[in-house]
């Protein structure tokens, strides 16, 4: 299955708490802190959510 890499690059704060913890469930801990998941339609969707604040490549 493809690896997909996101990284955020914006800040959480001032954001709805629902996009707050969908960074949370993706590992995202802090900016420019990265993780890599598998490219499932569920982590995908999650990457769509906050595309403002992360960016992502497929591995």
């Amino acid at each position: 299955m493809k690896k997909v890499k996101i990284t955020q690059v914006r800040s959480k704060i001032g954001h709805p708490e629902r996009q707050k913890r969908t960074l949370e469930a993706l590992g995202l801990k802090r900016i420019r802190h990265t993780v890599e998941h598998d490219a499932t339609p569920q982590i995908m969707g999650m990457v769509e959510k906050v595309k403002h604040l992360v960016k992502f490549e497929e591995v």
